[in-house]
């Protein structure tokens, strides 16, 4: 099929706007692995802005690695990245699912719950005191409790549930199988983009963990990945800045940006068909 000159110009202004989109996403993240691997020289020379370097050097992710608390914080986020985003997902599924069934009693006011917490909260001062009444102060368990369901999640995973097929269910309970039974061998299978999805959602959220790390621990040695990372560059910025005497502090930024969001990175593509697919389908009802 020929197409019109309309047509074409139409393509390349498609083209060129994808392109622009394109490069839009992908500066950013080139400016900051280039400055991470900038020499402090280079950096000086051109006044901190570098996207392309000359020269490269690791004394910025050096400077990070060889520090003592980085591996400890390193397992910290990862222990509660793993073990938090299991929790998450067995809670939220055992939550979503009977909440997904018209027969549940009382179904309609516990989604008006949820739904109230996606506009309101209990603030941070009531929060707190409820972490401390439990006793989870100062424990890891105080970064994965607090947040163990997330009412948006929960609500995407419940539309995901009703949009199954209800003849499955019909057919199981024929069969003489129970919820329990139905959920296990039946839903969950069914539900691998969903469960991508959410636990994508949940991953990355404990990764970033900051807020809570800094409200409810205090021992250093409990300290998450991007506590410590703000840490050591507070103190890079401080005098004496004996580290900053052989590394700019630009480049010390971008390399803790760099260390935060590679594991994130590495892990999408892997699940990023489930995460398209989980999103769609978790949107609508058909």
């Amino acid at each position: 099929m020929v197409k019109s000159k309309g047509e074409v110009w139409f393509d390349i202004g498609v083209y060129a706007l994808l392109t622009l989109l394109a490069l839009s996403v992908i500066f950013p993240l080139l400016y900051v692995v280039s400055v991470s691997l900038t020499p402090l020289a280079e950096v000086l020379r051109n006044g901190g802005f570098v996207v392309f370097p000359k020269k490269l050097t690791l004394d910025a992710y050096a400077a990070f690695i060889h520090d003592p608390t980085i591996p400890r914080a390193y397992g910290v986020t990862i222990f509660i990245t793993v073990v938090g985003t299991l929790l998450n997902l067995m809670v939220t599924t055992m939550m979503a699912y009977p909440l997904s069934k018209s027969r549940l009693p009382g179904r309609n006011l516990l989604l008006f719950l949820v739904a109230f917490t996606l506009l309101f909260n209990g603030g941070v001062v009531p929060t707190y005191l409820v972490v401390k009444a439990t006793g989870l102060i100062n424990s890891l368990w105080s970064l994965i409790v607090p947040s163990l369901v997330w009412s948006f999640n929960l609500l995407i995973m419940k539309t995901f549930f009703e949009n199954l097929p209800d003849s499955l269910d019909e057919a199981a309970r024929i069969d003489g199988a129970g919820e329990l039974r139905i959920l296990s061998q039946i839903v969950l299978p069914l539900s691998l983009p969903i469960m991508a999805t959410i636990g994508l959602f949940y991953a990355v959220g404990h990764w970033n963990e900051f807020f809570q790390a800094i409200m409810y621990v205090n021992d250093t040695s409990k300290f998450p990945l991007q506590v410590v990372l703000k840490t050591i560059l507070i103190n890079s910025m401080l005098p004496p800045m004996d580290i900053t005497s052989v590394l700019p502090t630009q480049s010390l930024q971008m390399a803790a940006v760099v260390l935060s969001a590679l594991p994130i990175i590495v892990v999408y593509p892997f699940i990023q068909k489930y995460f398209t697919q989980g999103v769609l389908l978790g949107g609508i009802k058909g």
